[in-house]
């Protein structure tokens, strides 16, 4: 049965929207601190056979790193990347400073972890937007430009660029 016009049955309820998924900028931090504390304590684990001694050729779990990410904090938080990124358009000065914090932690501990060799470089590399960029050259004018990410592949172009030269 549906309700009679010109109800008022709306004002009897507690609340009429939805609850804020962060109240303050202090409890979105302390939140995303929860989950890089998460994070640290809930480790990935690879299968890996020992190289050498008696135990060589058995198989051993070993502990690896997990990276911090805002599609995991979002996970954590029980929201969406698109409401993430919506708050954070629409949100104050206060809020903006935390979020940009938070982005940072994220993306310093993906740069360290890449560069200390604990995170895949190139996926991190990737993510980060991070590009190196090489130009070939010929008689001092740039022939073209050549974005390289992986070492192997900027070797090879050191090589082409030296046989040209």
């Amino acid at each position: 049965m549906a309700a009679p016009k010109g109800n008022q049955f709306w004002k009897l309820r507690t609340k009429h929207n939805r609850k804020a998924l962060f109240e303050s900028p202090e409890l979105l931090l302390k939140a995303a601190d929860e989950y890089f504390e998460w994070c640290d304590k809930h480790q990935w684990y690879k299968q890996e056979a020992v190289k050498s001694g008696s135990e060589c050729g058995r198989i051993i779990d070993v502990p690896i790193k997990r990276p911090y990410s805002i599609s995991g904090l979002c996970v954590y938080l029980n929201c969406s990347q698109s409401f993430f990124n919506k708050f954070k358009k629409k949100c104050g000065s206060d809020f903006t400073e935390i979020i940009n914090r938070i982005e940072n932690i994220i993306e310093t501990q993906q740069f360290e972890g890449a560069i200390t060799g604990i995170f895949n470089t190139s996926i991190i590399s990737r993510k980060l937007g991070l590009k190196e960029q090489t130009d070939i050259t010929s008689n001092g004018q740039s022939i073209f430009q050549i974005e390289v990410i992986d070492d192997k592949t900027k070797e090879q172009l050191e090589r082409l660029k030296e046989k040209l030269k």
